[in-house]
């Protein structure tokens, strides 16, 4: 996918794709991140004491990022997402995983750092908002392997796991 703009000015396809994934996110999909970026444990309290809350809160995830045509069934078992579901219920998880949005996004965030490593990319399609190498290169200063999959979406390593792993395998050929 080409990073020049078409027109003067104009976004490219690639910065496109991204700029309507992020219009989504923020009309649709983003309530759960200001929850838990901001209340972590009140959320956590209700997902750990209900569980038909916490598979709702989980599988509406799976329904809203995975490349599954509208159902999350037509990718992954209902096994698997029973299997997925149970991990936080067992476990008493739910409010240490929302955790990680207080951490990230919740008062005194990090400021971005620049990473030098040796980075590979694998663009899935229904990622919740595509990357966009330009956009990435300020940050992330060495940009080695870059792919457009085919299919996948947010969860691509449980999706699509021999995709995922094709490409593990090819970015990491390249560093030996």
């Amino acid at each position: 996918m080409s990073t020049r703009p078409n027109v003067e000015g104009q976004p490219t396809p690639e910065e496109t794709r991204a700029l309507n994934g992020i219009k989504y996110y923020a009309d649709w999909d983003s309530g759960y991140s200001k929850q838990q970026s901001t209340r972590p444990q009140t959320l956590g309290y209700g997902l750990t004491d209900s569980p038909s809350g916490q598979a709702a809160w989980i599988l509406e995830k799976f329904w809203a990022w995975t490349d599954c045509d509208g159902h999350p069934e037509n990718i992954l078992g209902r096994d698997e997402l029973l299997d997925n579901v149970m991990l936080y219920w067992v476990t008493a998880t739910a409010a240490s995983s929302a955790r990680l949005y207080w951490e990230s996004f919740g008062p005194g965030k990090r400021t971005p750092h620049k990473v030098s490593v040796p980075t590979g990319v694998a663009v899935f399609p229904k990622e919740i908002v595509t990357p966009v190498r330009k956009w990435m290169e300020t940050n992330f200063t060495n940009i080695q392997h870059w792919s457009e999959m085919p299919k996948g979406g947010h969860f691509s390593a449980f999706e699509q796991p021999e995709l995922f792993i094709g490409e593990v395998r090819e970015f990491f050929g390249k560093l030996r």
